[in-house]
């Protein structure tokens, strides 16, 4: 493994730590109420909503205009198309597999579906962040690596940990709401930033090509985040709402607004 790919895979596993230390927020509850479970849930999809735009779609526009010979929202629209049909897709595959496992009870696990389809998305949406991570450090030439250029791979890498923090609470936090314990909810959230540093280390090796690919990636992994939040976290989080209708929703309100201000900030 070559310099750069070792300055990757390190930038990329600090992301990863960043996003264990926002899944830890779980470990911190207690078994919260009913109310305060749709908050996380609501906190969770408002997140990945500003995620999908500023971490993805609005990265992948960008880069689209730079690299690709297609017009820019053709790429873009077509990758977050094809991501939501992705997640379409899974989503009916993971059922007729939890329907075949529990046969007695004649329809699919929905708790589990949302697990999985939670857990799926935001691992696709790490692996372009992980990619993006590894261009920027396999950019660098390295004979004689410019200092400027290295402080601009090094501040991509920061600001994508800086917001895996709220993505990690996005994982964990709505598995808490489903059931699961604390700890797993925790062990769960983190796994999702694993695939960082593996992506990291393949963007580093294959600079050029990823490179070309990555706003279809990027764009990809949007279209799965909004299905997912729009199809699966939100219509839960605003069931049993009769007596305070819009509690859940201000999580989502302030969910959008904690990851708006974070990817804004952090360029």
């Amino acid at each position: 493994m070559n310099g750069l790919c070792v300055y990757a895979l390190l930038a990329t596993g600090g992301t990863w730590l960043v996003t264990a230390l926002g899944a830890a927020v779980v470990i911190f509850f207690r078994t919260p109420g009913k109310r305060a479970m749709n908050l996380m849930l609501g906190f969770a999809s408002g997140v990945m909503i500003a995620a999908s735009f500023w971490s993805l779609l609005q990265p992948a526009i960008e880069r689209a205009g730079e690299v690709s010979k297609l017009p820019a929202y053709a790429v873009a629209a077509s990758g977050f198309l094809f991501g939501a049909l992705f997640m379409w897709g899974s989503d009916k595959v993971v059922g007729f597999a939890t329907k075949r496992v529990d046969s007695s009870a004649g329809r699919p696990d929905e708790r589990l579906i949302r697990i999985v389809m939670l857990v799926l998305s935001i691992t696709l949406h790490n692996i372009p962040e992980g990619l993006a991570v590894g261009v920027a450090f396999g950019a660098l030439d390295p004979g004689n690596i410019d200092p400027e250029g290295l402080m601009g791979a090094i501040t991509i890498a920061v600001g994508i940990a800086l917001q895996n923090f709220p993505e990690g609470a996005a994982v964990s936090l709505p598995l808490r709401r489903e059931g699961c314990s604390r700890m797993k909810s925790f062990l769960i959230g983190q796994a999702s930033g694993m695939v960082e540093p593996i992506a990291g280390v393949i963007g580093a090796l294959l600079v050029f090509y990823v490179e070309a690919m990555l706003p279809y990636a990027l764009s990809f992994a949007a279209g799965a985040m909004i299905l997912v939040a729009v199809h699966e976290l939100i219509p839960e989080c605003q069931k049993d709402q009769s007596e305070q209708p819009y509690f859940a929703t201000m999580g989502i309100v302030a969910g959008f607004a904690v990851m708006m201000v974070m990817d804004v900030m952090l360029g």
